[in-house]
């Protein structure tokens, strides 16, 4: 199992990140019962914003961008883009703490490998209902 931390174009220093890490490969083993190498990259607006556009085309800020990169019926590879500036926004706009912003966004891309959607309304219900499932139980463990 490999997760992996890393900053594009802006220094960030992730708290707890051996307890993520760790933490991480429990929800994919439990949910997804498969390995997990994970490349996390933390980077500016702008920076996101250019993958949007590049890769998906797609013309607009987002806090997230999971790109899976190969599947085997044993293993998952995948690089996930986050910005950090709007994680910063979003904690903000929703008068919580950057660093729960911070896990509900790292374990968000963790959980669309996983398989969850967040299309209708129906599957950001289920999506958010794992998020909060699992920032309780890792706040739980620290």
């Amino acid at each position: 199992m490999a997760v992996s931390f890393q900053n594009a174009d802006i220094t960030f220093r992730l708290p707890n990140k051996l307890a993520l890490k760790k933490f991480i490969t429990t929800i994919f083993e439990t949910e997804a019962k498969k390995k997990l190498s994970v490349n996390y990259v933390f980077c500016s607006d702008d920076f996101l914003l250019r993958i949007n556009q590049d890769f998906l085309k797609h013309d607009y800020y987002t806090d997230i961008i999971t790109f899976p990169l190969s599947e085997t019926d044993k293993k998952v590879e995948a690089e996930i883009y986050i910005s950090i500036d709007r994680v910063k926004e979003n904690a903000l706009k929703l008068k919580g703490s950057f660093e729960q912003e911070l896990h509900r966004v790292i374990f968000h891309g963790i959980l669309h490998l996983i398989g969850y959607k967040d299309k209708t309304a129906t599957q950001k219900e289920a999506m958010r209902k794992a998020e909060e499932k699992w920032i309780k139980a890792f706040e739980k463990l620290n």
